[in-house]
């Protein structure tokens, strides 16, 4: 939950790789100074015409795709197959909701940064720059956690009725296989008891 987002980035390295939940990065250093640092980043236009660019992105996943850019020679063929692998999503959208989801240690903002240090949500500053969906996701999100959270308990009681099968079912043959083996046993010597 609390990733440093400069190392999300870095730790890329070379696979098709998803981020979900960008609103919840951080950034190093307090919101305020960020907030004064985005709007330094929206006055850098095009002074004849802004619409070739610059492009400043308000949504908190092109802000971080347009970071992971900055690290890549993403105007070189390798470059732009690399950008091409990344994905990233506010939320955890449908597809990756079902999916195994990993963690990066190195990434964690306990790791990264020294305790006492200030820092800032992406999600806070993309909505003071003019990001307007942050109530839409939090909304998808707590709609998502109660779904999978039903799931969770429901997939913990039927593994229990599982284990419970499973130990009832190698008690029974664990029985089988010693009568089996006694039936032998007796067998054989009944047999041997016979013999002249």
């Amino acid at each position: 939950k609390q990733w440093y987002q400069r190392r999300v980035a870095i730790t890329a390295g070379g696979q098709r790789v998803v981020v979900v939940r960008c609103e919840l990065l951080n950034v190093s250093g307090s919101f305020y100074r960020n907030k004064l640092k985005y709007f330094a980043f929206l006055r850098k236009r095009m002074n004849s015409n802004p619409s070739h660019g610059p492009f400043h992105f308000r949504a908190p996943s092109k802000i971080l795709w347009r970071t992971i850019r900055g690290m890549i020679p993403h105007k070189t063929q390798r470059g732009m197959e690399a950008l091409n692998r990344l994905k990233v999503f506010e939320g955890v959208p449908p597809p990756y909701d079902k999916t195994k989801r990993m963690v990066v240690p190195s990434a964690l903002r306990v790791l990264r940064l020294k305790p006492g240090r200030k820092y800032a949500s992406v999600g806070r500053i993309s909505r003071e720059v003019g990001w307007k969906y942050g109530d839409v996701v939090e909304k998808l999100e707590t709609k998502r956690k109660e779904k999978s959270a039903a799931y969770f308990e429901a997939k913990k009681k039927l593994n229990a009725l599982r284990a419970k099968a499973v130990g009832s079912t190698q008690r029974r043959s664990r029985y089988f296989f010693l009568f089996s083996i006694n039936k032998k046993i007796l067998k054989n010597q009944i047999m041997l008891q016979l013999q002249p």
